[in-house]
C-alpha cells in the first residue's frame, strides 16, 4: 500500500494521481501499487511539480513494515532514530512561535 499526501496539488497532478489511488480527502491519495509504478508516478510528479511538498509512506519490509520520504516542504519530515522512522513535526509554543522538534 502507498499513501502520498501533498500540498495544493495541481488538477493535473491529481488527475493523474487518481487513475491509480483513491482520494479520501483532498490532497491524500491510496493504492496499492508496485514499486516500478510508484517510482515512475513519483517521478512524473517531480518533474511536472517540482515546487509541490509531498510526504510518501509506503510499504517496505522492515522492522515497521513501511518507509516515509518527503519531497519538497513539508510541515512534517521524517527521521531516522534506532532503526526506526519518526516523523518531526513543527511546534507553536504559546508566545507564537514556531519550533522544529529534533
Amino acid at each position: 500500500m502507498t499513501v502520498i499526501i501533498t500540498n495544493d496539488t495541481p488538477p493535473a497532478i491529481r488527475g493523474h494521481l487518481k487513475r491509480w489511488f483513491v482520494e479520501p480527502k483532498p490532497n491524500v491519495f491510496v493504492g496499492s501499487i508496485n514499486r516500478r509504478t510508484r517510482s515512475k508516478t513519483l517521478e512524473f510528479i517531480r518533474r511536472n511539480a517540482p515546487g509541490l511538498g509531498m510526504l510518501v509512506i509506503a510499504d517496505q519490509r522492515n522492522a515497521q513494515g513501511f518507509y516515509v520520504e518527503y519531497y519538497g516542504a513539508t510541515a512534517r519530515r521524517p527521521m531516522s532514530r534506532s532503526g526506526l522512522q519518526v516523523i518531526l513535526e513543527s511546534w507553536a509554543d504559546p508566545d507564537g512561535e514556531e519550533d522544529a522538534v529534533e
